[in-house]
């Protein structure tokens, strides 16, 4: 853990929403918030894959509910901008192949009784950390930042670099002195666009992109600036690279800053572990932090399947503890629902708030960041980044 080095330094990455595992995570988050919105009780684990010119949806999906999965991945295509022949993938012209079948009655035995059951065995974790105002890790939270600036400038709201394509990828480079982040070492953008002079190209992104993000305080004059290296990025998105589901789970957490469990998030219902008790795990990390009772908190939560309560529960403040760690974990364990169904009641996971969680991470979203559209209504999304549990949590230690 960096709280234990004296000077080192840690890089995180980030993708654009047209980055095609991006692409595919978005279009099975799109269809699970179809379903759910219409039948809460679907249970879904939809895959996507997309390459040039296609696109397959496959997965096990039991539900009342009807989607029209070629509108919806066309609808999420056009939105992330392949609109254009060009591109090699067009929400136009793309083939839409699905091969969706009934979840297993197996699995179905231990999750639909009374007392809700995990959805399978697995191990999950959550992280927070003080050194950035959402508790994030610095190095992931600049390079979201990124990304996400990536994407407004090519958009036409903004069309400050109109000439930029969907796809996209940041990487941030941060040394740390004594467990603190000190200052950015390195910033690398890769950006897809048309054909365009490679320094016009470094130019404006610097600009438009990496001055507006990196804070003055976290710049130097040694900070090493990477725009497109090779020299040219046009051939791009699922014609460049095949996009899958769940291949960007580092992305989507903690940019390797606090460890991962097993499972990926995008295309799975709430009664899934590796989603619902991962957004738990987060919620309860986050909040022991903003209490104040550690600068940095991992907790682990594992289940088997079809049973409800966590066959583990463990919090790691990895030396920052301002209380007694063991009595830190026993409290926790007393205020934070941990079983499926107290985790999908606490959190209101049972809402079409999911294919907003599928691009530029699930975690360390703040103000409108959390508001979610879905048909023209707004919802509270990321339920787990609040700390209302907080006051909670200080009134056990006299705080």
């Amino acid at each position: 853990m960096i709280r234990n080095k004296k000077n080192v330094i840690f890089s995180s990455e980030s993708v654009t929403e047209g980055h095609p595992d991006k692409i595919a995570d978005q279009i099975s988050d799109a269809i699970l918030d179809e379903l759910i919105a219409q039948d809460k009780n679907s249970k879904v684990a939809v895959e996507t894959l997309v390459t040039t010119g296609i696109c397959f949806i496959a997965g096990e999906v039991t539900t009342s509910a009807y989607a029209d999965i070629f509108d919806i991945a066309k609808g999420v295509i056009k939105m992330i901008g392949y609109t254009k022949e060009e591109y090699g993938f067009c929400d136009d012209t793309v083939g839409i192949v699905t091969s969706i079948k009934k979840q297993s009655p197996d699995i179905a035995m231990g999750v639909e009784k009374d007392d809700q059951g995990a959805g399978d065995q697995g191990m999950m974790f959550g992280f927070a950390t003080n050194e950035t105002d959402d508790l994030m890790p610095m190095p992931i939270y600049l390079a979201h930042k990124l990304t996400k600036r990536l994407a407004y400038v090519r958009k036409e709201e903004a069309n400050l670099i109109p000439y930029l394509r969907p796809d996209g990828k940041s990487q941030v480079s941060v040394r740390y002195e004594n467990g603190q982040p000190k200052e950015v070492t390195a910033v690398v953008i890769s950006t897809q666009t048309d054909d365009v002079d490679i320094k016009k190209i470094r130019n404006d992104v610097l600009e438009y992109v990496i001055k507006p993000v990196i804070p003055d305080n976290m710049r130097t004059k040694e900070m090493k600036v990477f725009i497109n290296p090779t020299g040219r990025f046009i051939i791009g998105g699922p014609v460049g690279d095949t996009g899958l589901t769940g291949r960007k789970i580092i992305v989507d957490t903690y940019g390797g800053l606090g460890l991962h469990g097993g499972g990926a998030f995008s295309g799975k219902d709430p009664s899934k572990v590796d989603r619902s008790a991962t957004y738990m795990a987060r919620y309860i990390a986050k909040n022991i932090v903003a209490a104040g009772l550690s600068d940095i908190c991992e907790v682990q939560l594992a289940y088997a399947i079809g049973v409800s309560d966590p066959v583990s529960f463990m919090v790691n403040t990895y030396g920052t503890e301002k209380a007694d760690p063991a009595k830190i974990e026993k409290i926790a364990r007393e205020i934070f629902p941990m079983k499926p169904k107290e985790i999908i009641k606490h959190l209101d996971l049972l809402r079409p708030i999911y294919m907003h969680t599928a691009a530029y991470g699930h975690f360390g979203r703040t103000g409108d960041e959390r508001k979610v559209h879905f048909k023209n209504k707004e919802l509270n999304g990321f339920t787990w980044e609040a700390t209302d549990l907080v006051k909670e949590l200080k009134k056990h230690f006299n705080m």
